[in-house]
């Protein structure tokens, strides 16, 4: 019995080896430091995917077509899937929201373009912080993504189960 045990652990040793030097790796001595591991992305997507942090967007002047300043982001919204859907545009006391997708963002200047007229701009529908729209209305979504020439993804829906 015992020495099924010796033979088996030593051949899980074995293949566990192999499988190591297989992918490059060197095996990790006892109180030796794990080496990084090194992921290479599959596909083309992966290797342009930018990455954002919210204290990079918050405060990131907004500009739309003819350099025109039209606030900057003062709250951003997410689905119940945590996709980042809008960004909430302040100007002056009035609030606008500009789906996530319509804002090109240059992070070193912190700023962002939404490729719009001043025309369409000043049709968008604005909001106080005491008068915040319900942002996933069907209606209220697709409304706001065609004034931006976009059309909104499907929400995914994420139900959480709350145990007491």
């Amino acid at each position: 019995m015992l020495s099924n045990f010796l033979r088996m652990s030593a051949a899980g040793a074995f293949l566990f080896g192999a499988g190591l030097m297989a992918s490059g790796q060197q095996p990790v001595r006892p109180g030796q430091a794990q080496p990084p591991v090194r992921v290479q992305p599959t596909d083309d997507k992966a290797q342009t995917h930018t990455t954002f942090r919210a204290k990079q967007i918050l405060g990131t002047k907004i500009m739309i077509q003819n350099n025109t300043s039209v606030g900057t982001v003062d709250d951003i919204v997410f689905d119940d899937a945590g996709n980042l859907e809008y960004l909430i545009v302040a100007h002056d006391g009035k609030m606008v929201t500009v789906p996530w997708e319509a804002a090109k963002f240059d992070v070193q200047s912190q700023s962002a373009v939404v490729n719009i007229t001043p025309e369409v701009y000043k049709t968008l529908p604005t909001y106080t912080p005491t008068t915040y729209p319900e942002f996933f209305v069907p209606t209220y979504r697709t409304t706001t993504y065609k004034y931006f020439g976009l059309t909104p993804r499907d929400l995914r829906r994420i139900n959480r189960i709350v145990r007491p």
